[in-house]
């Protein structure tokens, strides 16, 4: 399994040094991270008097205290037992993940436009695939910015000439400050585009950690990161940079990821604890649905970007297309259901639309829905659904002829689908920590066009750029007083007249206009009270209040309601003079005999004059369903062909580990492939010789996990031997 940050549409990492002209595939393989005791420059000099066989790719000393090295396994192995190495990490690669939404966060309830700022003064720097600084609609506000891939000054976005192109980073650029034809969030903000991922939209650890120095000491006061990779855990290098360039006095907005609807989804670096990780809602837009009437089913339809709506108005039949690659039966205005594999989307989509197909329907081959694009336009709908879904109408389909009709639908500040719940593992802390708009979002690509996308790299840049326009409002604010107001104002989300949970909103979705408007911050405002244990225990968890009025103000909160196994304490009335902050103590007991294991989570209310402010808690109830092991990777060695490297990450110790290998067209057992016992969290890693694995082919990786209480767990992955 590969950590990719997906440009949520796609998401990137980026780097700052000459030195990165080894980004090679082969080669990244071979390198790592090191997290060092003391001065990182003079271990690089102890390294290459001592280690003269290891290459420094890197030296981190801004956000976080460490090198990049390269060399070959064995060595390597013998480097990181120096006592200064405190940590080692794998290089990982990441992946990048108008508009009604602009002019929907400009106004308020009543749909009045009410901000007047612009962003003027404030600079943003976007981390992704770089930014076409060509198009009319951003040439005004491009400032600069630098190049991590080709090590040079010019972050344009890949062009055909150089590899898979790329578009990613102009989208999100757009979002936040284009200044044309359409207009971004912060109109006239500085806009500088570091381009840490290449053809293709990847990139490395190195490079994100390298591109956050780089902004940092460009002195952006905003970074946007529209990129994650797999790693539920907040130890990850990327999130360890991220919390100190926050720590620098630097605003950064991380897209949450898109692997929803699903809990534990968040992935580093939108994991950092002083981030601020950003979910998808919806703006006002129809959604289309998929009604069957007789079976009382309904699916959901994900548009797939670069084909037409989906705006059809009578029952079709459905015809099944099987993955595309065969000869199709005839298409003549029939919808084509569609397994994703074996072609790319756009050759599914444009040969469906030979065929005279009205519309393509293509269904997920792994567990939960997808997001597709295709690279021509259509001119027929294209759209995604589950693999579960998909697998539904197949069957319909050898039962008889099958028709199918669509229904439609406003929707209006609903959580998507796609967009990544939380929490994260170890420290138990709410994920997104607050939404914008991330469904069908058009902005700016390269060429001077638009293109419609979606995702939580859609919704970040909306932050973003709201981020800037309230920093132009209050020029001296800290980024903890920035992102305070953004969450104490946001609306929480409901559903049907429920309050989404936690884990999907977090505080809710932005209100600019009240945010700059605010009179009260509140600091560190989720509260996690961490992982319960057997028996009855009380947790205490601190919110601070702000006061940026200028008179005194009275706050208390609303006693919650009852529940079997909890007691709150909540403070009596609490004064705050005009210009003070105080930290209030939370406790609560908690009776974990009483509850369910898991996830606890839920909403506390606080009061100011006509104000509610809606505070999300959560805590885990002795253990939950987040993943034990995550985050398997088997390369093989560039410099030896006959051993691979694996690593593995862990979010809490385990007493074992062990991964069996099962054919996955048969599921017959092939071999143990790895077996470690009394193991630590985080990363763990190892070497296995190529003589002791089965034959070239995928197989199904089934892990098995025994915890400290000997509980066992099982998760399973797909791995590539070759």
């Amino acid at each position: 399994m590969r950590f990719l940050i997906l440009l949520c549409s796609i998401f990137l990492i980026i780097m700052t040094s000459p030195i990165l002209t080894y980004a090679k595939p082969a080669i990244e393989q071979t390198k790592l991270i090191i997290e060092v005791d003391g001065d990182p420059h003079q271990h690089k000099q102890y390294i290459e008097t001592y280690h003269p066989t290891v290459k420094v790719v890197e030296v981190f000393h801004t956000l976080f205290q460490g090198l990049a090295i390269q060399a070959k396994e064995h060595q390597l192995r013998q480097l990181v037992k120096e006592s200064f190495v405190k940590n080692s990490y794998p290089v990982k690669t990441y992946q990048t993940q108008i508009n009604q939404s602009v002019p929907f966060l400009l106004k308020n309830e009543t749909n009045q436009s009410v901000v007047t700022y612009t962003g003027e003064g404030v600079k943003i720097g976007v981390i992704d695939t770089g930014i076409d600084y060509n198009h009319p609609d951003l040439q005004g506000n491009y400032q600069g910015g630098f190049d991590l891939v080709d090590l040079d000054d010019d972050p344009m976005e890949t062009m055909i000439s150089q590899g898979m192109p790329t578009i990613h980073g102009t989208h999100v650029a757009g979002i936040i400050g284009a200044n044309g034809k359409m207009k971004g969030i912060a109109p006239n903000v500085s806009l500088y585009g570091y381009r840490a991922l290449g053809p293709g939209g990847s990139g490395t650890s190195i490079q994100v950690i390298a591109a956050l120095e780089k902004a940092v000491n460009d002195g952006m006061d905003i970074i946007n990161m529209s990129l994650g990779n797999a790693v539920n855990g907040p130890d990850w290098p990327t999130s360890v940079a991220v919390n100190r360039a926050v720590e620098k006095g630097v605003s950064v907005v991380i897209a949450n990821g898109n692997s929803g609807p699903a809990n534990w989804t968040v992935g580093s670096p939108a994991t950092a604890t002083k981030a601020i990780a950003v979910g998808a809602s919806t703006p006002l837009l129809q959604t289309a649905t998929i009604i069957d009437r007789f079976e009382n089913k309904q699916i959901d339809l994900i548009p797939i970007s670069g084909s037409q709506d989906w705006t059809l108005q009578r029952k079709y039949p459905l015809v099944d297309g099987d993955t595309g690659a065969e000869n199709s039966p005839s298409l003549s205005g029939k919808i084509a259901l569609i397994k994703r594999g074996k072609l790319t989307f756009t050759e599914k989509v444009k040969q469906a639309e030979a065929a005279g197909a009205v519309g393509v329907i293509i269904y997920n081959n792994e567990k939960g829905p997808f997001q597709a694009a295709i690279q021509e336009k259509s001119k027929i709908p294209a759209v995604t659904i589950s693999k579960k879904d998909g697998e539904w109408l197949k069957k319909q389909l050898k039962q008889s002829s099958y028709w199918i009709e669509t229904e439609y639908h406003q929707q209006q500040d609903q959580m998507t689908d796609f967009s990544s719940r939380g929490p994260v593992t170890a420290n138990w802390s709410i994920k997104p920590e607050i939404v914008a708009p991330g469904a069908n979002i058009t902005s700016t690509i390269p060429g001077s066009q638009y293109q419609t996308l979606q995702g939580t790299s859609m919704a970040a840049p909306h932050i973003a750029g709201a981020l800037a326009l309230l920093k132009e409002a209050h020029p001296n604010w800290t980024p903890a007083q920035l992102k305070g107001a953004l969450l104490t104002q946001a609306k929480p989300l409901q559903k049907e007249g429920i309050l989404y949970d936690p884990i999907e909103q977090g505080m809710g979705r932005v209100q600019l206009d009240q945010s700059i408007e605010t009179k009260t911050i509140l600091h560190d405002a989720l509260l996690s009270f961490g992982k319960v244990d057997d028996g009855k225990k009380r947790m205490t968890t601190n919110i601070e209040i702000e006061n940026v009025s200028n008179q005194t103000n009275q706050f208390s909160f609303a006693i919650p309601k009852q529940q079997a196994g909890l007691r709150w304490l909540l403070p009596q009335t609490i004064s705050i003079g005009p210009g003070e902050k105080r930290s209030i103590p939370i406790k609560l007991t908690i009776d974990s005999n009483r509850l369910a294991t898991g996830i606890h989570q839920g909403w506390i209310q606080l009061f100011n004059r006509k104000e509610r402010y809606q505070i999300p808690y959560i805590f885990i109830n002795q253990t939950a369903d987040y993943p034990k092991a995550m985050g398997l990777e088997l390369n093989i060695d560039p410099f030896n062909s006959k051993e691979y490297t694996y690593q593995l990450y862990l979010p809490e110790a385990v007493a074992e580990v062990k991964i069996d290998l099962y054919d996955p067209d048969t599921l017959m057992f092939v071999q143990t492939f790895i077996e470690e016992k009394d193991q630590s969290n985080g990363v763990l890693e190892g070497i296995i010789e190529k003589k002791h694995l089965p034959s070239s082919g995928d197989y199904i990786a089934a892990m098995t996990v025994l915890s400290k209480e000997n509980k066992s767990y099982y998760e399973e992955t797909v791995i590539h031997i070759r």
